[in-house]
C-alpha cells in the first residue's frame, strides 16, 4: 500500500464531540494487541492472532505509518482507523483509491463510536485529498460494518468471494455526505 502521497503526516489530532484522533504511542501497544487478538474483532478478518506471537513481534509503537489513527475515548485508546491507498486491491474498482478500514474493541461497540471516528477522518481526508473516492470492504455477512458503511454514504460497487466468504465493496464520492 502506498501513503497518502503529498498529504502531511501525522496530522494535528482531529476532535470530535467525544473522540480523539492521534498518532499513535507506546501507551498504546496493549490494546492493539487486545485488538489483533480479539476473536470478536476479527471475526470478519481472517481470525485473531495469536497474543503471544503479537506481544513478542510488535513494536513499542505500533500502527505508525501514514494514515493510521488512533481512536482515543477520555485519554484510552477504543480503536484503531486506517486511511491508506489501495494499490494492490484485487478488485479493479478499488484499485488505487483510498480505502477506509477501522477496529474497535468490542466494548466500544455500539456508542457510534465507530460512526464518528470514521466520519471526522473522512472529513479531513476530503479536506486534504478533496476529490478523492474512498472505497471500504467487509464481509456481507457483518451487519455492523455494513449498517456503518450506509451511515458514511458507502455505496455498493460489487460483491465478490474472496477469504471463503461474500465480500462488500462499497465507494464513497467526494463531497458525499452520511446522515
Amino acid at each position: 500500500m502506498e501513503d497518502l502521497g503529498s498529504v502531511a503526516w501525522p496530522p494535528e489530532p482531529i476532535r470530535t464531540e467525544r473522540l480523539v484522533l492521534r498518532r499513535s504511542e507506546p501507551r498504546d501497544r496493549a490494546t492493539f494487541v487486545e485488538l489483533l487478538a480479539s476473536p470478536e474483532v476479527n471475526a470478519y478478518l481472517g481470525g485473531p492472532r495469536p497474543r503471544d506471537e503479537l506481544e513478542r513481534e510488535l513494536p513499542t509503537a505500533p500502527e505508525q505509518w501514514a494514515g493510521s489513527l488512533v481512536v482515543d475515548l477520555d485519554g484510552s485508546m477504543i480503536g484503531h482507523i486506517l486511511l491508506r491507498r489501495a494499490t494492490g486491491h484485487r478488485r479493479p474498482a478499488a484499485a488505487g483509491k483510498l480505502d477506509l478500514g477501522y477496529m474497535f474493541l468490542p466494548r466500544a461497540w455500539g456508542f457510534g463510536y465507530a460512526a464518528e471516528a470514521c466520519e471526522a477522518a473522512l472529513g479531513w481526508l476530503a479536506g486534504v485529498l478533496p476529490r478523492e473516492p474512498v472505497v471500504l470492504t467487509t464481509q456481507s455477512a457483518n451487519v455492523a460494518s455494513m449498517r456503518l458503511a450506509a451511515k458514511l454514504g458507502f455505496d455498493e460497487v460489487e460483491r465478490f468471494e474472496a477469504w471463503d466468504a461474500e465480500q462488500w465493496l462499497g465507494m464513497r464520492s467526494p463531497g458525499t455526505p452520511s446522515d
